[in-house]
């Protein structure tokens, strides 16, 4: 049967002075703050979040409180028997009338959040310390791929969640060339085909992508007259609040060379773009709405996958943009580019994170098992 627990309290998006996003949790009925899920949101936006990333907690964090109040009990009371109660409740209750469950992937997402919240309510003193203690336990690591345990093995147990469903690792998809060319044809202009070009030829992300101001676009041969040192084409991933919402995911800045190709499909786009917008447009970023209001303000997510949405349609298989960047790590893998090199390119503070792209094609597999298989038919 659907619970409707969840309409105890619910989150919100307010705009502050400034035109920046802030994320809340009220109580359904009063509107009233709930003081303490709010305090926890504002922390991470603070720490510098995405939007959408609190966005999500947000919801989270507010899914559980409402739990907690339909138990009669006040979270900060809640001990770990309680959490574990309240992960059997969202994996068995439906989300919606449908009567659909969600799956141990979105269950893990949940507890995540609320495991972050009750340890931030640790360090505010408002959860005692044994019951933070024991959302997380220690793990022996083995041989992993790119993580260094230290010279003495000081780094070869870390703290592990505790409170975790056992779920399958998502499958990421990647492109062939030959699909790639069909997605970046099926773009029905110069700035949509910029953008998916640029997403498949630099790996970088969708936010950073729509993220990019036109100072941050060096495509001259030398950059020593704006103060680059970098020499080629290149554009820069810079971390920096946007009124489109777009955040780069990495805190530290890079710059990621770009082919001529891409070059030519940006004088394409400027053209397209100075017939459409005043020259005296007060916008730099440098993907604007051309074709749709507000004209010249910078693109925003829910733009994107309707484009994407659009061109999955036009090419008969299902396109996201970060299926772009699998694609790119992918290809650069497979035409021998160094790891480290990759790990820079993709934005990657660890190894590890990289590991997750690698994907070896079809033939380089079986390219594998047929070497092998000709050493035994030797005599």
């Amino acid at each position: 049967m659907f619970a409707s627990v969840t309409d105890a309290f619910v989150s919100m998006r307010a705009v502050d002075s400034a035109g920046g996003d802030r994320f809340v949790v009220v109580d359904a009925e009063s509107f009233a703050l709930h003081a303490d899920s709010t305090e926890f949101l504002e922390s991470m936006r603070i720490r510098g979040c995405s939007s959408n990333t609190t966005r999500a907690y947000a919801g989270r964090v507010a899914l559980f409180v409402s739990w907690c109040r339909a138990q009669g009990m006040p979270w900060r009371e809640v001990d770990y028997a309680g959490l574990s109660r309240f992960m059997t409740w969202v994996s068995r209750t439906p989300y919606s009338p449908t009567g659909q469950l969600r799956s141990s992937a979105t269950v893990n997402q949940v507890m995540t959040s609320v495991v972050e919240f009750v340890r931030f309510g640790g360090v505010q003193g408002w959860v005692p310390p044994q019951v933070v203690e024991r959302l997380s336990s220690r793990r022996h690591i083995g041989l992993v791929p790119g993580y260094d345990v230290g010279e003495d093995g000081q780094f070869s147990v870390v703290r592990g969640r505790s409170l975790r469903k056992a779920a399958a690792a998502p499958e990421l998809r990647w492109l062939s060339l030959e699909q790639l060319m069909a997605v970046t044809g099926a773009a029905v202009n110069a700035r949509d085909r910029l953008l998916v070009l640029l997403l498949a030829v630099t790996g970088i992300r969708i936010g950073e992508a729509l993220g990019l101001r036109r100072e941050d676009v060096h495509f001259l041969p030398s950059s020593a007259s704006l103060g680059c040192a970098v020499e080629g084409a290149h554009v820069h991933i810079r971390r920096r609040m946007n009124a489109n919402r777009a955040l780069a995911k990495s805190r530290y800045p890079r710059w990621v060379p770009v082919p001529d190709d891409v070059i030519d499909v940006y004088a394409e786009y400027q053209a397209e773009r100075g017939c459409r917008i005043d020259v005296d447009a007060d916008t730099d970023f440098v993907f604007v709405n051309l074709y749709r209001e507000p004209v010249a303000a910078g693109m925003r997510y829910s733009n994107v996958y309707r484009l994407f949405s659009e061109i999955s349609e036009r090419v008969g298989f299902p396109v996201r943009p970060h299926m772009l960047r699998h694609s790119a790590a992918t290809h650069w893998i497979d035409q021998g580019a160094q790891r480290d090199a990759v790990q820079h390119l993709l934005g990657h503070v660890s190894a590890v994170s990289t590991e997750r792209y690698v994907h070896p094609t079809a033939a380089a597999m079986r390219a594998a098992v047929e070497h092998t298989a000709a050493t035994w038919r030797q005599p």
